[in-house]
């Protein structure tokens, strides 16, 4: 982003930011009536080092230097010693730090997390904050602590509300991919032109409508994006090696550190050695198969015992439908319906960015299973696109 749009641009903190699949879907995003970025990461926070490092290969230049990428625990963070002020706040604790207790115990562990959110929202003063969560959490007492601490007259963001919290499913905004997640949009009270903001209009169903059940002036959506056409189309030759290319890199200027990489997205097209079990299992396979397809001799015991189980267990993606949700272990088809459409092989790395849908140019630093998790962890940046759009509605007054 040059120096001339800067000045404009709607100014974004991610806090628990991972590799930072919700800043490249609000990067991405494009007005109707412009072709430059209208969102700027300004800061970011991430723990873990090889997520941080990603995050910093990508967007430190634009967030105005390492400095506002925090790689470390958020109680350690200050944004008001750095003079921090945006926009929108994106992301928040995960699940498992938050508890049922109503925030009462200080020293309780689970609050931590819970309460440097709050603290660091405060501290900014955003316009607008986005949570994404797993889908479970809507009925969790974390929730009820997070809708408690804005209604409240003494709650710790009674300063802001809720307007929206529901799950959105990632597929519905044209991601190859079926992943639920709640999303909860918070407004700070005081600006009431803000009362209005709720989530994007899905653009894609997952059976399109026909023109002739459509009524007149509404544009029918389109079908759900299929992954085959989508991304593995884009893979058609076959891995060549299991490694990545040889690299190292310290994106954060840590003292005594680094990492492998910096990679594209281009070069997370590596495979695995299969056993001979397992690759055999591969083949046995057929396209929108699963384990339940395997011959007795190449089952398990388990499998064989519980035939009514999961279909997922050493599924086949299916080529003309979303695929199912990208988690952190994608590239082990034992955890989930991971194999190739017809190939004989689990999806690779590349794949599965793909599927979140980082662009090619994404750097990655950090291992194998490192950037697995980075990838499975990440919000898909086309949802995110998709919220960047309604909040930059919003914001426009």
């Amino acid at each position: 982003m040059n120096n001339q749009e800067a000045p404009e641009s709607i100014k974004v903190v991610d806090l628990f930011s991972g590799c930072g699949g919700f800043t490249e879907g609000f990067r991405s995003f494009r007005a109707p009536d412009g072709t430059a970025p209208v969102f700027r990461s300004v800061a970011a926070v991430e723990h873990d080092l090889a997520a941080a490092s990603t995050y910093a290969a990508n967007f430190a230049d634009e967030a105005g230097g390492l400095h506002h990428i925090h790689a470390g625990d958020i109680e350690d963070w200050k944004p008001r010693d750095h003079g921090i002020k945006a926009d929108v706040v994106l992301g928040g604790p995960p699940c498992q730090g938050f508890s049922g207790l109503g925030l009462e115990d200080v020293n309780d562990p689970r609050n931590k997390l819970w309460r440097e959110y709050m603290r660091v929202v405060n501290e900014i003063e955003p316009k607008i904050f986005v949570i994404e969560n797993v889908d479970r959490f809507l009925r969790s007492a974390e929730f009820e602590a997070l809708y408690a601490a804005t209604e409240k007259p003494n709650g710790d963001l009674r300063d802001y509300k809720l307007t929206e919290y529901s799950l959105l499913n990632a597929a519905d905004y044209g991601v190859p991919q079926s992943r639920r997640r709640t999303i909860v949009i918070g407004v700070r009270r005081d600006l009431e032109y803000l009362n209005g903001l709720r989530y994007p209009e899905p653009s894609h169903t997952k059976a399109p409508e026909t023109m002739g059940t459509t009524l007149p002036g509404i544009e029918s959506k389109k079908s759900w994006v299929a992954v085959g056409p989508a991304v593995f189309s884009r893979s058609l030759v076959t891995p060549t090696t299991t490694e990545l290319p040889q690299g190292s890199c310290n994106p954060l200027g840590l003292k005594d550190f680094n990492l492998p990489g910096t990679f594209r997205t281009t070069d997370l097209h590596f495979g695995r050695t299969p056993t001979d079990v397992s690759l055999a299992r591969y083949k046995a396979i057929p396209r929108g198969g699963n384990r339940h397809d395997l011959p007795p001799e190449l089952s398990t015991p388990n499998w064989l015992a519980h035939r009514s189980g999961s279909h997922d267990v050493m599924g086949r993606m299916y080529w003309d439908r979303p695929s199912v949700t990208i988690r952190t272990e994608f590239y082990k088809p034992e955890k989930g319906r991971y194999l190739h459409p017809f190939a004989w092989r689990p999806i690779t790395h590349y794949e599965a960015a793909l599927i979140q849908g980082f662009p090619e140019s994404f750097k990655w630093c950090g291992s194998k299973i490192q950037i697995g998790r980075q990838i499975g962890n990440a919000v898909p940046v086309g949802l995110s696109r998709a919220l960047a759009g309604v909040i930059y509605q919003a914001l426009q007054g």
